[in-house]
C-alpha cells in the first residue's frame, strides 16, 4: 500500500512525440495523467466526463483511485461509498473503501469493510496493518503467515518492520527488492527513511538523491531531504528546502499541507507550536512528541506530563519522553514515585539491544544512573558520547554535575564556565556547583564574588552556608569567617558564632605564620561584628601573640 514504482511514461511520450502538431486539438487521455502522476488533471477529466453523463462504475472507480493517490482520502471514501449503492458492484470496492478508512485513522470501520471484501492479497495486507494498529500480536502473526514472496506483500512486511522500529530488517527487504527491480526508484525513499531513523543522515541523503534525480518535485522526497538537513546542519537550511515543497502542495498531494506546517514549526525551534501542533495531535504522530518538547522547554512540566500520561510508549522516542516528563515532575514535586518511573523508562531504552549503542541509548543509561546517584557509572556513558556535544549547554551542565560528584572539580569548573545559557546560569544548582568548584580549586575569592552578585534570598543564604562550610573544611579560613559572619548577622544561631570563631582562629594562625598584617586586621574587624562576650578575650590573645 505504501509502495510506488517508477511510472511507465515511455508509451505516452511516444504518442505525443509522433503527433506534436495536433497536441492542442487532442483531449488528454486518462492514462497520460496517471502516468505523469497528475492526479488533479485526472480528477478534472473524470469529473468532466461525469458532468457529461458518464456515470459508469468504471469512471467512478477511477475517480476514487485518483482522489486516493492525491492524498484526499475523504473524497476517495465518499466516491467509493457512492459505488456501494450500486446493485452489481465489484466486492473489491469494500477493500478500496477500507484502505481509505485506514488512512483516515478510522481503523474499526476499515476492519469491517476489509472483512466484507474478497479473500485476496490486498485484503490480507490491509488486515495485517490493522492488526498492528490494534496491537493484536496473535492476529498480526496470522496474517503475517499468509504473506507471499511477491513485491506488494514484501513491501507491506517491510513497512510493518519500520513501524515497529525494526529498521535494519526493513532495509534488508527493501535492498533485496531493489536488487531485482532497479527501476523501482521509490523504494530508495523507504531505505532513506530507515537510515534517517537510524541516525545515519548522510547515508539517508545519499540514497534519497537517487530518487530525487528522477523526481525532483516529490513531496515526500523533499520533506525527507529537509529533515536530513535539519539534523546535519540547522533549521534554517531545512526550511530553505521546505520552501520548495510548500510551493508544490497547492497542485500536488494534499496531505503534505499538515506535514509542512508541522515540520516548519520544528525547524523554527517551536515557533507557533501552540497554533499548529494541537490540531495535528491525531494526524501526525510526532506532533504530540514535539508539543511535549515545546512545553518542557517552556518549563510547563504539568502540560507536558498530561500530554504523555495516557500514551502507551511503543518507540524509543516515546519511552524517552515518558522518562523525561516523569523525571521533571519528580524533581519539581519531590516525588520519589515519578523519579522511580523515570529511571525505569531510561533503563528500558538504554538496556535494549537496538538502542544500547546509540547516542540516545547511552544518554538514557547516563540518566538512569544519574537518578540512582551512581555518578561513576554516569561518567562511563557520558565520556563515550561527549565528542558529539562539545557546545551543548544541557550536556555540559549534566556532565559537570557528574564530574563534581566524583571529585573532579577542575574539569567540573571548566565545563560549567563553557555554559552560555543565561537560564542555566541563574539556577541555584549551577551557582552552588560552580561555587563548590571555586572553593575546592583554591579560588575562594571567586566563590565569594559569586555570592556578592546574588540578591538576598533563601538561595543566597544556602550559598553562604556552602562557602562557610567548604572553605572551613579546605582550610581557607578567611572566606569561611566572612561567610559565617554574614550568616551570624542574618540568623543569630550559636552554631554560626562557633563556626566564625573557629574560622577566625584558623585564619589568624595561618596569617600569623605568613606575616599577613592586613588579614589579621580583617579578622579582628569580623570578630567585633559579634556581640559574644568571648570576642574581646580572643582579640586580646591575638594581639599578644602578634606582638610576640
Amino acid at each position: 500500500m505504501l509502495s510506488r514504482a517508477k511510472p511507465a511514461v515511455s508509451s505516452a511520450n511516444s504518442v505525443i512525440a509522433n503527433d506534436t502538431s495536433n497536441d492542442k486539438k487532442k483531449v488528454p487521455k486518462l492514462e497520460t495523467f496517471l502516468a505523469n502522476r497528475d492526479y488533479i488533471g485526472a480528477i478534472t477529466l473524470l469529473e468532466f466526463n461525469r458532468a457529461c453523463g458518464d456515470v459508469s462504475p468504471e469512471n467512478t472507480l477511477w475517480l476514487g483511485y485518483a482522489f486516493f493517490h492525491l492524498g484526499d482520502y475523504r473524497k476517495s471514501m465518499e466516491t467509493y461509498l457512492l459505488l456501494l449503492n450500486e446493485k452489481a458492484i465489484d466486492p473489491a470496492v469494500h477493500l478500496y473503501l477500507g484502505c481509505c478508512y485506514f488512512f483516515l485513522g478510522m481503523y474499526k470501520e476499515a476492519d469491517e469493510e476489509a472483512q466484507k471484501g474478497p479473500t485476496c492479497k490486498l485484503q490480507n495486507r490491509l488486515l495485517f496493518h490493522l492488526s498492528h494498529k490494534f496491537n493484536d500480536e496473535k492476529r498480526l502473526m496470522g496474517y503475517h503467515q499468509n504473506l507471499q514472496d511477491v513485491i506488494e506483500d514484501q513491501l507491506s512486511l517491510a513497512s510493518i518492520h519500520y513501524l515497529r522500529s525494526h529498521y535494519q530488517e526493513a532495509i534488508d527487504i527493501y535492498k533485496r527488492i531493489l536488487l531485482e527491480n532497479r527501476d523501482f526508484l521509490a523504494i530508495n525513499v523507504y531505505v532513506a527513511m530507515c537510515y534517517y531513523k537510524l541516525d545515519y543522515y548522510d547515508v539517508s541523503q545519499e540514497v534519497l538523491s537517487v530518487y530525487l534525480q528522477h523526481y525532483p518535485d516529490s513531496v515526500i522526497g523533499i520533506n525527507l531531504k529537509a529533515c536530513n538537513h535539519f539534523r546535519l546542519y540547522n533549521g534554517k537550511a531545512a526550511e530553505t528546502e521546505l520552501k520548495l515543497l510548500s510551493e508544490k502542495t497547492s497542485h500536488n498531494l494534499k496531505f503534505a499541507e499538515d506535514l509542512i506546517k508541522h515540520n516548519t514549526v520544528v525547524f523554527r525551534n517551536g515557533e507557533s507550536a501552540l497554533q499548529y501542533f494541537p490540531a495535528l495531535l491525531d494526524v501526525i504522530p510526532e506532533a504530540r512528541l514535539n508539543l511535549v518538547i515545546y512545553h518542557l522547554r517552556k518549563d510547563d512540566i504539568v502540560s507536558a506530563f498530561n500530554l504523555m500520561k495516557d500514551v502507551e510508549p511503543a518507540t524509543p522516542q516515546e519511552y524517552i519522553l515518558k522518562g523525561i516528563v516523569n523525571a521533571c515532575l519528580g524533581q519539581e514535586q519531590d516525588s520519589r514515585e515519578h523519579l522511580k518511573i523515570a529511571q525505569q523508562y531510561f533503563q528500558l531504552v538504554g538496556g535494549s539491544a537496538s538502542e544500547c549503542d546509540t547516542i540516545p541509548g547511552r544518554q538514557c543509561m547516563a540518566s538512569c544512573f544519574f537518578l540512582l546517584k551512581q555518578f561513576d557509572d554516569v561518567l562511563i556513558y557520558l565520556n563515550s558520547i561527549k565528542g558529539y556535544f562539545y557546545n551543548d549547554d544541557t550536556f555540559n551542565y549534566n556532565y559537570a554535575q557528574a564530574k563534581i560528584a566524583t571529585g573532579a572539580f577542575e574539569e567540573g569548573e571548566e565545563l560549567l564556565l563553557m555554559i552560555q545559557s543565561e537560564k542555566y546560569k541563574q539556577e541555584y544548582a549551577y551557582l552552588s556547583h560552580l561555587c563548590r568548584c571555586y572553593v575546592m580549586n583554591k579560588k575562594p575569592k571567586l566563590a565569594w564574588e559569586l555570592y556578592l552578585k546574588m540578591e538576598t534570598s533563601s538561595e543566597s543564604f544556602s550559598l553562604l552556608q556552602l562557602i562557610a562550610n567548604d572553605c572551613y573544611r579546605t582550610e581557607q579560613y578567611l572566606y569561611s569567617a566572612k561567610a559565617f559572619d554574614v550568616l551570624e548577622r542574618l540568623d543569630p544561631n550559636p552554631e554560626y558564632w562557633e563556626g566564625k570563631r573557629g574560622a577566625c582562629i584558623g585564619a589568624f594562625k595561618k596569617s600569623n605564620l605568613e606575616q599577613e598584617k592586613e588579614v589579621v586586621q580583617e579578622i579582628i574587624t569580623l570578630l567585633r561584628n559579634s556581640s559574644n562576650p568571648q570576642v574581646e578575650f580572643i582579640i586580646r590573645v591575638m594581639k599578644n601573640v602578634r606582638n610576640k
